[in-house]
């Protein structure tokens, strides 16, 4: 970092992540949506499959270590010793690229074996199409943490829509030509993978351009720590954080098995029916989890804002940090949760217009897991809040818990013939109802100032329960003049109409409630005149 770059507050920070993330989840919603005509259910689970193994891998190798080096960077620049910070990410240079290194080597070379683990043996093309990626995504994760922890968020920012503009610019288009040449789904999903690849590729080299260019010329006069001790506090605070991570998505990987084989050996269906009605239930899962990617940009920048406060022993400006966080939180997960059950079949039809009798079954999914888009978003916040008081293994704890609930579930749900994959999206909701339930208990325990959850939640979810109950409405309203049962253009229409309405009333009720605190928006660009303009105190 350059002694004139300036150091981003918590919700500086938290905002430029989210602005980042708002342009590569409109960029992700040019790839995904196609992408999901282009390849349909089938093709959708190879696609998943592939990923799923790759996020096994990302997550051991930079769940916890990129996390650990935000804080140890943080700590070391609120102490003013600038030897500390460049030690620090030599040793976490050195550290990531020989994880990666053997992530990516693993994934390639046993590509065929893990397909068959998953019982999905024609997503093999995916998993080996994707396995560079884990190496990038190391280093990566490396820069991103060093860069985060100083408080700059820009450079994660800018490399995550690069990364997105490579996946759409070259994975979309070569999916599409496969599939074209007639080489079927399984080099089609690979084709569309490997654009995922390209941009990991492409946002390693734009960081390292950025750290070449941004090289610290400060001079100090402190000894910085040893190797090994560095790769001792480094993996200390990281090994928890990552068995945390890497449980859920090894869970997810199990379950994925569970499910798929339960599907074929249980109900006797064809790997190809499984594979379309998994794809059916990922489809929704797709919606919820962009909307749970806008937490990370809280939590990203929560976690070294407030690890610097409670060096500096401010304890009262770090529960300052971590409480407007929750709000945020509840600002949003509360209402894009509620939206998304109650418009479920609707959303499924609108963005998936070539393949629209799966958008049909794909609805009910999407009303159950709408609700626990809201348990996952908490699970997220209060999982870094946990982390950031040094209680890095209770995650490990709850997200166990959390996954046996699902993976047991799965087994006995889904192997009934009158649930069959239903099943998965009850377990997906009482899986993330525990792991959240237990982590805002320990929360409250562990937290100096205990937070309110009452006074945090209560007008948030009254909100977006009246702002549910207006969209269901408008829709109704609209749909039956339009003919949206029958009507894909009838049914976007009154979708989109039914979806301003909603952010409407709920802006509305925001400001006639008083959710929002002009302490929320203070700290953003323009945040004072945003707070004078809509009267908040």
């Amino acid at each position: 970092m350059s002694e004139q770059a300036k150091k981003q507050s918590f919700l500086g920070g938290a905002a430029v992540l989210a602005s980042a993330v708002a342009v590569v989840k409109l960029i992700g919603a040019f790839y995904k949506l196609p992408l999901n005509n282009i390849l349909g259910d089938v093709g959708k689970t190879y696609f998943n499959t592939a990923y799923e193994i790759y996020s096994v891998l990302l997550t051991l190798s930079t769940a916890g270590l990129p996390l650990a080096i935000s804080k140890l960077t943080s700590q070391a620049q609120a102490q003013g010793r600038e030897n500390e910070k460049r030690k620090i990410l030599r040793v976490a240079l050195v550290l990531f690229f020989v994880i990666g290194a053997v992530g990516s080597l693993f994934m390639f070379t046993c590509a065929e074996d893990l397909a068959r683990f998953q019982n999905n043996q024609s997503a093999f093309l995916s998993i080996r199409a994707l396995s560079p990626a884990v190496f990038c995504v190391c280093l990566l994760a490396c820069i991103r943490g060093y860069t985060q922890g100083q408080g700059n968020m820009t450079p994660t920012a800018a490399s995550q829509v690069l990364e997105a503009l490579c996946k759409l610019g070259l994975g979309l288009p070569l999916a599409w030509y496969l599939l074209y040449i007639g080489r079927g789904l399984e080099s089609g999903a690979a084709g569309a993978i490997f654009g995922v690849t390209v941009g990991t590729v492409v946002s390693l080299a734009f960081l390292a351009v950025y750290l070449l260019r941004h090289r610290s010329t400060v001079r100090s006069l402190d000894v910085p720590s040893g190797s090994k001790d560095l790769v001792k506090a480094i993996l200390a605070i990281g090994i928890p954080i990552t068995i945390s991570g890497s449980a859920m998505s090894i869970i997810t990987v199990v379950d994925t098995k569970i499910i798929l084989g339960q599907l074929q050996m249980g109900l006797g269906l064809t790997e190809e029916a499984a594979a379309a009605l998994k794809g059916q239930y990922s489809w929704a899962m797709d919606m919820v989890n962009m909307v749970a990617s806008f937490v990370y940009p809280v939590t990203t920048s929560l976690i070294p804002a407030a690890a610097a406060l409670l060096t500096r022993k401010d304890y009262a400006g770090a529960d300052r940090t971590i409480s407007t966080g929750f709000r945020l939180l509840a600002l949003l997960a509360l209402p894009a949760g509620v939206g998304l059950s109650v418009l479920s079949t609707p959303i499924m039809r609108l963005v998936l217009p070539a393949q629209r009798e799966a958008a049909w079954y794909a609805g009910p999914h999407l009303q159950v897991l709408g609700i626990a888009c809201i348990f996952i978003c908490i699970m997220i916040l209060t999982n870094a809040v946990l982390q950031t008081y040094g209680k890095e293994k209770l995650p490990i704890f709850t997200v166990i818990i959390g996954g046996i609930v699902k993976v047991v579930m799965n087994y006995f749900l889904v192997g009934n013939p009158e649930i069959n994959i239903h099943g998965a999206k009850y377990s997906t909701l009482a899986c993330y109802m525990v792991i959240a339930g237990l982590n805002l208990f320990f929360v409250w325990k562990y937290s100096p100032q205990k937070p309110r959850y009452l006074s945090i939640f209560a007008k948030p979810l009254l909100a977006s329960v009246a702002m549910g109950f207006c969209a269901k409405a408008v829709y109704g309203l609209a749909g039956g003049v339009l003919h949206a049962s029958t009507s894909f253009g009838g049914n976007a229409v009154a979708t989109l109409v039914a979806i301003m309405a909603a952010v409407v009333v709920y802006g509305v009720l925001v400001i006639v409630l008083r959710i929002l605190r002009a302490e929320d928006v203070a700290s953003i660009p323009h945040g004072k005149k945003i707070a004078k303009l809509l009267h908040l105190k």
